[in-house]
């Protein structure tokens, strides 16, 4: 594989960055975002919903978990 085919970055890729950016945003530490953000069978709008609604994230990740 070359260097420039490595740094394309597919969709799904993308998606997951995302996602991972939209629970650090919401309060989540990057060590479980990155694991929720893979997660694509957690919904991430009831994620950060949580997080919203007063439920503090480390509590919140153990609930989706």
């Amino acid at each position: 594989m070359s260097a420039a085919a490595a740094l394309i970055e597919t969709e799904h890729e993308r998606v997951e960055r995302w996602r991972a950016e939209e629970l650090l945003r919401a309060g989540f530490d990057p060590a479980a975002a990155i694991e929720l953000a893979a997660r694509f069978d957690i919904d991430l709008h009831a994620a950060t919903e949580l997080v919203d609604r007063g439920c503090p994230p480390e509590l919140a990740v153990k609930i989706l978990l």
